[in-house]
């Protein structure tokens, strides 16, 4: 279920299971108690459990910030390479203070979820502002840090489809709306027990661990923010052909892929919010089927078309396939997770496509084809293949029709909400600082202009060393 669902299911069960599970976490102390004080200590036990679990998953998250960092750096020019960098540092620290402040009062307020949040509406929340009052409890402060990081990940989706021409105070600017507004209303409605939650059709609509919530605002967003900068100097020709302008360092683009598909364990199997449920062992499983389905699809369709394998359409793939599987990862089987992870890539790479050649827009990473577009996809999966095997969810396979027009419904407000939102956000920061880097300093790269230094300085000459120290 969603992933409020899954706290108040987790608390629930720290109740119910305590009384032998729990002995066996801390036999010495229950040894000693009988009755109510036994499952005082097992509950405790199971808390504490928990904590720690949903804590190291946000860690994971967090950690993926780097790998989001090294992608994006290695498929954009060396001359930029800096300012890439210091927009994935940054937007992260703003995001994190601005989800803090007021998204995540909007996104759960109103869902009881934790301590504090139990004022707001089918549309956004009301309580839970700067985590003040009853909101500063310690479970409060648990929920907070592991939607923190994953606000920071819709924010810094963005940052590759603006890539190599975006000023970054303007970029950075962005990153604090989308975190503080854009992010945390969608979210509201399917995470915060909003109105889509409450649909009438199957369980309502569903997003595990965030293929739409997450990764489909992001991509979104990224669309509507490449469209409104315009491409690159040199992406297109005369004629509207799309020209090839490769990355500098695939070996960061590789590496930063692996630290995503590892932070991954801890966003999709830590959505449980609860390290007693077991299922986290599935949910692992059906993650990294589907990426690696998705590396493979990727991989061989360029081996395929040109008679070369093209490892940065492997890396999309992956990460393509991981984004399709995050909505549904809970829900369906392995077998369903390895055919949601291959088509999740093939939507990619058609997507890829589209946007550069039908759209004509600029996407330098692919952000919305791998997270916009998989994402999409994600949430239609699930009410395509959920099976039952968790939260007696079924999909259209398993004869229920109703999760997958709750999921289609989801869709249409997803892609309607977004588009506004970050649409007007961007008109707004466009005509009053400014979207765009000058035509100069665009062709000089930010890493000289923006940031003043530059990633790869050249090595000193002995000749002018001398003459420094002379």
């Amino acid at each position: 279920m969603s992933k409020v669902g899954s706290f108040l299911r987790s608390k629930r069960k720290l109740i119910l299971l305590a009384g032998v599970p729990g002995a066996l976490l801390v036999p010495q102390m229950v040894s000693a108690q009988e009755g109510a004080d036994a499952m005082e200590v097992a509950t405790s036990a199971f808390t504490g459990v928990n904590f720690v679990w949903t804590l190291i998953a946000g860690f994971l998250v967090f950690f993926m910030q780097a790998g989001f960092a090294l992608v994006e750096a290695g498929f954009a020019r060396r001359r930029n390479t800096v300012n890439i960098l210091a927009k994935n540092f940054m937007d992260f620290a703003i995001g994190g203070i601005a989800y803090w402040a007021f998204g995540f009062a909007i996104m759960f307020g109103g869902s009881a979820a934790a301590s504090g949040l139990e004022n707001g509406n089918d549309f956004f929340g009301t309580s839970g502002f700067f985590l003040a009052g009853e909101a500063g409890a310690d479970d409060t402060a648990l929920l907070w840090f592991f939607q923190m990081v994953f606000a920071a990940t819709a924010a810094t989706i963005v940052s590759g489809g603006m890539a190599e021409r975006t000023r970054i105070n303007a970029y950075l600017a962005y990153s604090f709306l989308i975190s503080a507004i854009v992010y945390p209303v969608y979210g509201h409605w399917v995470w915060g027990g909003g109105w889509l939650s409450q649909l009438d059709l199957g369980s309502g609509a569903l997003d595990f661990a965030g293929s739409g919530v997450v990764h489909a605002v992001g991509g979104i967003s990224a669309l509507i923010g490449a469209a409104m900068l315009g491409p690159r100097i040199g992406k297109f020709a005369k004629d509207g052909t799309p020209r090839t302008i490769p990355g500098h360092n695939m070996p960061l683009v590789v590496l930063g892929a692996f630290i995503l598909f590892f932070g991954w364990f801890g966003f999709n199997p830590g959505s449980t919010l609860s390290g007693t449920d077991t299922h986290i062992a599935m949910i692992a499983v059906t993650t990294f089927l589907a990426g690696a389905a998705g590396a493979i699809v990727g991989f061989y369709y360029s081996f395929v078309r040109t008679g070369k394998p093209d490892v940065g359409l492997a890396v999309n793939g992956a990460l393509a396939g991981l984004v399709a599987i995050t909505a549904p990862c809970a829900f369906v089987s392995p077998g369903a997770a390895l055919i949601i992870g291959a088509i999740g890539a093939g939507i990619m790479l058609a997507s890829l496509s589209i946007v550069e050649r039908v759209l004509k827009i600029d996407d330098p990473v692919g952000a919305f084809s791998v997270h916009g577009a998989a994402g999409i996809w994600g949430v239609l999966a699930l009410g395509i293949f959920a099976d039952g095997s968790y939260g007696d969810v079924t999909g259209l396979i398993a004869g229920d029709a109703g999760q997958l027009a709750a999921q289609v419904i989801s869709v249409v407000a997803l892609i309607g909400w977004t588009a506004v939102a970050s649409g007007l956000t961007f008109l707004v920061i466009k005509y009053s600082i400014g979207l765009r880097v000058p035509k100069a300093d665009e062709l000089a790269g930010l890493d000289a202009t923006e940031m003043g230094t530059d990633a790869y300085p050249e090595d000193e000459s002995p000749e002018s060393a001398l003459a420094a120290s002379a």
